[in-house]
């Protein structure tokens, strides 16, 4: 088949990757968010789905808005059999998903219906799932609800972070999109509607998401922070300023707390919360580097009764 592979930030490179190493389908042109300025000199930066298809010389579109007249006129002059999306990061409208013949099929990971929305690694760390996987599935207008073609399952360790089960994710996923893509020229893989019951919605994490509650119980701090590694990135405020937190453990072992008060002892830092203190990991003060929290602690001085907030 002739394909139009759309996606954008890292986790799609995989699939993008498999999808051109199998050799069976023609990716005819990637669909990619235009080049976004960054760093000192806000230079202009290519998407990594885009870099890739500069390696093998593949066309690259960077509509600012896939209803662009112009881009959906060079879409069809592509004529694409289908358009697998992997994290394209905008909405695709009417007119582009009645392009290719076999529409557009998108990767997502979780198992659908649950978790449907931009953030759905994050959200089944945070709520504690044990289970997890991907889904492909052909797009229609409403968000995430198309008609299901295979999933991978993949469970969840009590020390995975979002970065890391989402490269365990994108990895598996990437071969049940080359699969979806076989199936469905073959004529062998059907699409089948999505249950009605275990529907969830896991809107975008924002940075005020990444805050953490030392209200909340340890178990529900250790999954938040998990959640939003590396990004958004946790934080919580320490005398006025941001610090930024890496992943913490639950420390069973230590007496209460207050929520967010600090401890400092001789090889570890606890912060309190609603139940048992938590273990500091990594912790990263403004204009600082990422260091241990008990190196920190050390430079800080940390008098008793000081909290994070």
């Amino acid at each position: 088949m002739r394909l139009v592979f759309a996606g954008t930030p890292e986790p799609a490179v995989p699939a993008l990757r498999a999808l051109i190493a199998a050799g069976r389908h023609e990716v005819v042109a990637v669909v990619t968010r235009p080049d976004a300025r960054s760093g000192r000199g806000r230079r202009a930066t290519r998407s990594p789905v885009a870099a890739l298809a500069d390696e093998h010389g593949i066309e690259v579109l960077t509509p600012q808005r896939a209803g662009d007249s112009d881009f959906l006129a060079r879409l069809a002059e592509l004529a694409p059999d289908a358009c697998p999306v992997v994290a394209y990061g905008a909405l695709l409208p009417r007119r582009a998903l009645e392009v290719p013949r076999h529409g557009w099929v998108n990767l997502h990971f979780s198992l659908l219906p649950a978790w449907r929305g931009a953030a759905p690694v994050q959200a089944a760390i945070r709520a504690g799932d044990e289970l997890t996987g991907a889904s492909t599935f052909r797009i229609v207008r409403e968000l995430d609800a198309g008609p299901v073609y295979g999933v991978v399952t993949e469970p969840i360790a009590d020390t995975d972070t979002a970065g890391t089960l989402l490269e365990r994710l994108a990895a598996s996923g990437a071969k049940l999109l080359v699969s979806t893509m076989d199936g469905i020229e073959d004529g062998t893989l059907r699409a089948e509607p999505q249950p009605a019951e275990g529907l969830s919605y896991a809107p975008k994490v924002s940075v005020e998401d990444a805050r953490v509650v030392f209200t909340d119980p340890a178990l529900a701090v250790h999954r938040q922070v998990r959640a939003v590694t590396p990004e958004p990135g946790a934080w919580a405020e320490f005398r006025g300023e941001r610090l930024k937190l890496g992943p913490v453990t639950i420390a069973a072992d230590a007496g209460p707390l207050a929520p967010g008060e600090l401890l400092v002892e001789r090889k570890r830092v606890l912060a309190g919360t609603a139940t048992v203190p938590v273990r500091l990991g990594e912790v990263q003060a403004q204009g600082k580097k990422r260091m241990a929290a008990a190196d920190w602690a050390r430079g800080t001085r940390i008098e008793r009764g000081e909290r994070l907030t």
